[in-house]
């Protein structure tokens, strides 16, 4: 159909599981932006009511709390979607090393039912993965054909890793059957609505310097990352949806802008404006009492297989990045008040 000479993009309805987390709640507002009626589901277990509140007066959102392991709930809502961004997952090593057994019921049986109903209706899935499932890293920077290295089943961190890949086999299983299935593995993706409370660490550095705690890192923070900020994570995940050479492949979506761990412990200080030198270290032992932990020392995407595709490129910096987050948990003290954050995080 044209209108006044131009076509007309048809209205399209998403469904985003886990849309009241982190990312998911950017990718709503992103959708919406675009025309999209969007549906959340989410259990809230680590999302949250706020991150979606400023969405519920809009006549093309919809928010269901639920279960992603819920069949008779997800084929409904699948029934009536377009396209499915499943976000929906128990994460961050914290939560994963607490309750494993809960974690990988969660990412497996989850993936599953979600996965089941999209290929009942032939629905579009976009399969949220994670830089996990690289283990141990054979390599610098990971490609999403290499080698896989995971540790021991005595530590449970792995579980997460073994838990994702079983879902990427899972959803390139059906896209081999011609359901229309994208994966993608997310490196370190940050940015405001993120909470420090799962074991992220951007936020949670950023929470003790701009209250004037010691930031603490753990180990000899010589380990390394990549951050991305959400808002260009949200934008490659909507160029894979709407790319049709992205279906039955894989992914990385992450910056290649490397960081030790004390060093965005000294940038994070910095830019909160307070001693760069107020940093502790904690050894592993006693941030993971109950063991089950293994750090992996290095982690850095090799992206040139989406910029391939879909010409997608990060374009925030780390100090970008850093100063959107602070800027979140930014405080306004008054003679004699405690501080307190202006914008609470979930």
């Amino acid at each position: 159909m044209r209108v006044n000479g131009h076509a007309k993009r048809s209205r399209k309805r998403s469904l985003i599981t886990g849309g009241a987390g982190f990312v998911g709640s950017h990718l709503a507002e992103v959708l919406l932006d675009r025309g999209d009626d969007v549906t959340v589901l989410d259990n809230l277990s680590t999302g949250s009511v706020d991150n979606i509140e400023h969405l519920q007066g809009d006549a093309r959102f919809a928010f269901h709390v639920g279960d992603i392991r819920d069949r008779e709930l997800v084929d409904e809502l699948v029934a009536g979607a377009d396209v499915v961004f499943h976000l929906g997952a128990a994460v961050g090593v914290k939560l994963i090393l607490d309750d494993p057994i809960e974690s990988l019921h969660t990412n497996v049986f989850g993936t599953e039912t979600v996965v089941s109903a999209a290929a009942k209706y032939g629905k579009k899935v976009l399969l949220a993965s994670t830089s996990e499932v690289y283990g141990k890293v054979a390599k610098i920077p990971q490609h999403e054909d290499d080698d896989i290295i995971l540790g021991p089943t005595s530590y449970s961190r792995w579980s997460y890793a073994a838990a994702k890949m079983l879902d990427e086999f899972i959803g390139l299983a059906h896209a081999r059957r011609g359901v229309p299935v994208v994966c993608f593995r997310l490196f370190n993706t940050v940015g405001p609505r993120q909470t420090g409370a799962y074991g992220m660490v951007v936020p949670r550095f950023v929470s003790a310097a701009v209250h004037g705690r010691p930031v603490e890192v753990y180990g000899d923070g010589s380990q390394s990352r990549c951050f991305l900020h959400v808002e260009d994570a949200v934008e490659a995940i909507v160029r894979l949806e709407t790319n049709d050479r992205a279906i039955g492949e894989v992914f990385n979506i992450g910056s290649t802008e490397s960081v030790t761990i004390l060093d965005l412990a000294r940038r994070v200080l910095s830019e909160a404006g307070a001693d760069r030198k107020l940093i502790t270290f904690r050894p592993y032992a006693e941030a993971y009492p109950d063991g089950g932990f293994e750090e992996i020392q290095r982690r850095q995407p090799d992206i040139s297989k989406i910029r391939g595709v879909t010409r997608w490129h990060p374009k925030r910096r780390l100090d970008h990045i850093i100063r959107d987050v602070i800027a979140e948990h930014a405080v306004v003290t008054a003679p004699g008040e405690v501080e307190m954050p202006v914008v609470a995080i979930a």
